[in-house]
């Protein structure tokens, strides 16, 4: 038996269909279940829901043998996770933007307000491009901080960028693509190395492999 926490939210519809095409079926199998446990006993599998930023801590501490979670909760955690695995779903990108017509306004002289619930991967970013950052931590609706004076930037998780454009804000740079990712802890991968590969090439092909 193998546990995979999978992400709650906007990743988990997709992910599910993803696990039903590797053939990882059950009843309990849908997005319409409010269980945060979920055994599929033909597969020897059990999913975890659990909160997206909490993925990779539950796969680095052994409490999941594997996790599915976005490229940028791992580029802001820094987890020791194996990522074996681009699921290719989920597709979005981190992003800074402001608010039209000030969006060459970058003031080397003096600190830029930036607000983000991603801070690892801001100041990273300023660091590499050299400008001075004041960071602020919010934990949603990022883009009202340049809308009320809060802050002069944001770093967010774009995909559309509608809800950009509603706010009249535009992007300034993309910091990074992201896309859903597998992985895996590292103890299980060698301690359940055949249960954990079959798990990796089943939802790369999308489909059972041929015997099983």
């Amino acid at each position: 038996m193998i546990t995979v926490a999978l992400s709650k939210g906007k990743l988990l519809a997709p992910t599910l269909e993803l696990f039903k095409r590797a053939g990882y079926g059950s009843n309990g199998l849908s997005t319409e279940s409010r269980r945060l446990v979920i055994t599929c006993p033909g597969a020897d599998l059990t999913l975890l829901i659990v909160r997206p930023s909490d993925v990779p801590t539950y796969v680095e501490y052994g409490a999941a043998d594997a996790g599915v979670v976005g490229k940028d909760v791992l580029l802001e955690q820094d987890r020791d996770v194996y990522e074996p695995l681009d699921l290719k779903i989920g597709a979005c990108r981190i992003s800074v933007a402001a608010r039209q017509g000030q969006e060459l306004r970058d003031r080397l002289s003096a600190k830029i307000r930036v607000a983000t619930k991603y801070p690892n991967i801001t100041e990273r970013y300023f660091n590499q491009k050299g400008i001075p950052v004041e960071i602020i931590k919010l934990y949603g609706s990022i883009e009202l901080a340049p809308v009320v004076g809060l802050a002069e930037r944001i770093v967010d998780l774009v995909s559309s960028g509608r809800t950009l454009k509603a706010h009249h804000l535009v992007e300034v740079d993309v910091i990074a693509e992201s896309t859903a990712r597998l992985i895996v802890n590292r103890a299980s991968l060698k301690m359940k190395h055949g249960e954990l590969t079959e798990l990796i090439a089943r939802l790369k092909n999308g489909r059972p492999r041929k015997g099983r």
